[in-house]
């Protein structure tokens, strides 16, 4: 049902219509001299090394409101929030339950979104290739796809 594909040091994560449905970043550890990150990263990736988890964004509301110039009346504001705020409760209450730590920021590829990030971390160590990552991570984008969450 989902795909990866690498871009540089993070992975794009699309779901069965070839939709973007979120952005795993792997950790890769306190890299020294920081200067070399990119080349380190570069070879963990051509090694498969292990990591140890990483960070899932993935969209949580889109307004529908902020991405045109166009008019718009008070009906139509008022059903796009009324939405929103629905999409928010449905986050609220599976952050609260799961007590997940997370950060909520505006998407950085669309202004009239905002996209949560949270820490995933691997029962084990699981080599930097797409396969086995998109195995480890899978559970936790079908859990969220069945909650209506992505």
């Amino acid at each position: 049902m989902w795909k990866l594909d690498q871009d540089e040091d993070f992975f794009r994560v699309f779901d069965k219509n070839h939709r973007i449905a979120g952005y795993f970043v792997p950790d890769y550890g306190n890299i020294v001299p920081e200067e070399k990150a990119a080349e380190v990263i570069e070879q963990m990736h051509k090694n498969h090394d292990p990591i140890s988890g990483g960070y899932l964004t993935v969209p949580m509301v889109k307004f529908g409101m902020f991405d045109s110039d166009d008019e718009m009346d008070v009906l139509y504001v008022h059903s796009m929030l009324d939405g929103a705020i629905r999409r928010v409760n449905m986050w609220k209450e599976f952050l609260l339950q799961s007590q997940m730590q997370h950060g909520i920021r505006m998407a950085h590829t669309d202004q009239d979104m905002l996209s949560l990030t949270f820490p995933i971390k691997f029962k084990a160590p699981t080599p930097l290739e797409k396969k086995k990552i998109l195995e480890t991570i899978s559970p936790t984008l079908d859990m969220l796809h069945e909650k209506g969450l992505l």
